[in-house]
């Protein structure tokens, strides 16, 4: 089970729990994004939308589950035995549903719309290719529903995990913290909302959004390759059709490759040229090559616009005088990295 970082929201003297204020969690955010932006709504409403939220955390939580026949062919039938196949064939089926009556409202209101219907969504570009067969070759409604799939198992969880660890070093060191405040602050002044211009003038948030990237990379054995041909590596000869896993985890902290790599320091990026876009080796977690994650640019957007959104918008503490070092985290035993502490309550005033 993960247990982040409760969050706490003060007006006054006394405390209210932030999830019971109009502001959603942050492992609420980015699925509700990816649904306007995918599909072009929230799908969150009524009974309809409370069986989406649980099928939606069904999904991303078989997407951390370990497949033993993953590493040990022989072993599949594990997965059969424990469950795990059954689990994830009924996840499928309803999610296939669910992408079916999508996919008929899209293409009723087309029809209603006719040819001057503006693409407002993702589905909407997929259907539009689908029709003018821009890309040379056609895709067909089933390629269509994994191309949505794909956006959500790639990109729900991963992004409010960096959000967690993100906010977890900011709160564990407070100077930073303030640096960050200030910098967003200063650049949005009386605004009242943080576009793309501003945050382009944000170099030391966007430092510390890599620092964490580098520190908590959200996948730390990055998806698992293949090689296609026999290859030797430093020494080591790796046989074609050999599973290769990355372990970005390690490459983030190897202390041949960057100074002082325990330490959380986002001015490391203030000064370097290095990139989290798979042209710098030391620096991967979405991977690197043809087969790097597709979708950086809308992660890192979204990443930096909640977390710029939160700074500006609060001001943040441990309780009492409590000091960061005095509070442990982990990785939670997952998949995903994300921080797992117990009983670790963070404090925050509304600015009125």
């Amino acid at each position: 089970m993960v247990v982040t970082p409760r969050l706490f929201a003060s007006r006054t003297s006394s405390l209210i729990l932030l999830n019971s204020l109009p502001i959603r969690s942050l492992a609420s955010v980015e699925p509700y994004l990816n649904l306007r932006v995918a599909l072009g709504k929230k799908y969150g409403q009524g009974e309809c939308g409370r069986k989406f939220k649980e099928l939606l955390g069904e999904f991303v939580e078989l997407l951390g589950f370990i497949s033993v026949g993953d590493y040990i062919p022989w072993l599949s039938w594990v997965n059969r035995v424990n469950g795990l196949d059954a689990r994830a064939e009924k996840v499928a089926k309803q999610l296939d549903d669910f992408l079916e009556g999508v996919i008929e409202e899209h293409l009723n209101f087309e029809k209603k719309e006719g040819h001057d219907h503006v693409l407002g969504d993702f589905m909407d570009v997929l259907f539009w290719i689908q029709k003018e067969n821009v890309i040379g070759f056609p895709i067909d409604r089933v390629s269509i529903k994994a191309l949505i799939l794909d956006a959500f198992a790639a990109d729900t969880d991963t992004t409010y995990a960096v959000l967690d660890w993100a906010m977890t070093e900011l709160l564990r060191h407070p100077k930073m913290m303030k640096n960050v405040q200030n910098e967003v602050r200063e650049i949005i002044g009386n605004k009242k909302d943080i576009t793309e211009y501003g945050l382009d003038k944000m170099h030391y948030l966007k430092a510390a959004i890599k620092e964490t990237l580098r520190f908590h990379p959200p996948i730390p054995l990055l998806v698992p390759r293949k090689s296609i041909q026999d290859a030797k590596i430093h020494g080591y000869d790796i046989a074609a059709d050999t599973q290769v896993i990355i372990n970005a985890w390690t490459i983030g902290r190897d202390p041949t490759l960057w100074d002082e790599p325990e330490q959380f320091q986002p001015e490391r990026f203030l000064t370097s040229s290095i990139d989290f876009k798979g042209h710098d080796f030391q620096f991967i977690p979405f991977g690197a090559g043809r087969r790097g994650c597709p979708g950086i640019s809308f992660s890192i957007m979204t990443i930096e616009l909640v977390l710029a959104n939160l700074v500006h918008n609060f001001d943040w503490t441990l309780p009492g005088r409590a000091r960061g070092e005095d509070y442990r985290f982990c990785l939670d035993v997952n998949s995903i990295s994300k921080p797992t502490t117990v009983d670790v309550p963070a404090y925050l005033e509304r600015i009125w």
